[in-house]
């Protein structure tokens, strides 16, 4: 038994929890009604059916893949951007990442490695496609500006500033929401290209704005005392290998749903619907994605470990309330018949796709919350297995989806998505049982073994 003395009662509270939480809650929201918003606008332009299709069910899939693999750049600068010398390591790096992925993107949607995502991969329907092509070439700048300014916000979160976060999202959305106004006053700008110009003004905007208050925390950064183990290249492909696999894997269920809804009964319409669908799954997950950066940076607190978790379990029951609120209530209707401007039969099909998710949005707080643990612990491997399971049950249910052909492809995919953010959660429950063990000896006021 160690001789260690009992570590100091817990001093996080429940307002510094909220404090550091609402802002990136804030931050996750505006990007999640980013998407809702572009579509809202889409379905009010010419020949709404085919670019709703072929932005969210093909543009995005394909660049959030690319995108990929600096998605957990948040997590990772949270995590290793201790001092000068480790934030200056981890922004060379993120430049390097960034501007690999964004010369990739732009290849495949100019060459014929487009075509055969689309045509053989994917198999959307024939008028989908080149809509498609156009989208993807103006969302180019995409990678390179969300790779930056995720970097510059983990550092945020680091030295305690998360609500400048929010305050970079904002700078986003206004932008969109400019670039929106002005495409839908001139009228005939395709949909696809202006989502696609929309989006990669409105990261380009973020990422500037980034980096210019990045320069309010130098001073924090440049004052914290050296790391003792330098951040090295090998060190963080060591930490972060397991994280870009976690993303791109996660990432994946995107082609995957668009290929496999294809391949269902009446494809146009499964996935027009799923783009407006997906965006509001993203919405009620994201307060839970959240939590993942939070838990990382207060786990620093001594015995913060219990605060964080009853935290966690009450910010579930509170946002599975208002999604239920949300769902079986008239605002659902409204959203979909007057936000999102679908046709009657459309908004009941998206209806019903949002309500077979609905548990999504608990699981997501849990889900992060266990996977906030055991990233702040640098021993990312758990992560990257939870999210396979993920994959894994995901396309079980949508094979068995196509292999049948007895539902329709939105609905099928919502059930699968549910079940597998299910099984995600249960395997990172089970990989950070210890790490949960050793946290809670603050609760019972015990020496560590």
């Amino acid at each position: 038994m160690s001789t260690d003395p009992i570590t100091p009662p817990a001093n996080l509270t429940p307002k510094k929890i909220l404090v550091t939480w609402l802002p990136l809650v804030a931050s996750w929201l505006l990007m999640s009604f980013e998407l809702p918003t572009i579509n809202a606008i889409v379905a009010r332009l010419p020949n709404a059916k085919v670019n709703l299709a072929a932005y969210g069910g093909v543009v995005f899939p394909i660049a959030m893949i690319i995108e990929a693999p600096i998605i957990m750049l948040l997590a990772a600068s949270t995590a290793l951007s201790r001092d000068w010398r480790s934030y200056q390591r981890l922004k060379r790096i993120t430049l390097f990442m960034g501007g690999t992925l964004s010369a990739l993107h732009l290849l495949v949607a100019v060459t014929p490695i487009f075509d055969f995502i689309v045509n053989v991969i994917l198999q959307v329907p024939e008028e989908v496609v080149e809509p498609a092509r156009a989208g993807l070439i103006f969302l180019t700048p995409w990678t390179m500006a969300i790779a930056y300014r995720r970097f510059q916000q983990g550092t945020m979160i680091r030295f305690g500033n998360s609500r400048l976060v929010g305050e970079i999202t904002a700078v986003r959305l206004v932008t969109d929401v400019t670039a929106l106004a002005i495409g839908f006053s001139i009228g005939t700008i395709p949909g696809t290209i202006l989502a696609g110009i929309t989006q990669a003004l409105g990261v380009t905007a973020e990422a500037t704005y980034a980096g210019l208050r990045s320069r309010k925390i130098h001073h924090l950064i440049k004052a914290a005392p050296p790391v003792k183990t330098p951040l090295t290249l090998r060190r963080f492909i060591a930490f972060y290998g397991p994280l870009a696999l976690t993303s791109t894997l996660w990432l994946l269920w995107l082609p995957l749903v668009s290929a496999t809804v294809s391949r269902m009964p009446d494809p146009l319409t499964s996935l027009a619907v799923w783009s407006v669908v997906s965006g509001l799954i993203s919405i009620i997950r994201n307060p839970g994605v959240a939590y993942n950066e939070a838990v990382v940076a207060l786990l620093e607190e001594p015995c913060s470990f219990p605060a964080l978790r009853k935290f966690a379990r009450t910010a579930a029951l509170v946002i599975f309330g208002l999604v239920v609120i949300f769902v079986f209530t008239p605002l659902s209707t409204f959203w979909f018949r007057t936000v999102a401007n679908l046709p009657v039969e459309l908004a009941a099909t998206a209806r019903l796709t949002l309500g077979i998710a609905i548990l999504i949005s608990p699981m997501s707080v849990l889900i992060h919350f266990f996977q906030g643990i055991i990233v702040h612990q640098e021993k990312t491997r758990p992560v990257a297995e939870a999210t396979a399971a993920f994959l894994l049950t995901l396309a079980v249910v949508l094979i068995i989806g196509v292999i049948t052909k007895a539902f329709t492809g939105a609905y099928v995919a919502a059930a699968g998505y549910t079940l597998a953010h299910f099984m995600q959660g249960t395997w990172l429950m089970f990989r950070s049982h210890k790490q949960r063990k050793f946290l809670a000896h603050c609760e019972r006021n015990e020496p560590v073994l």
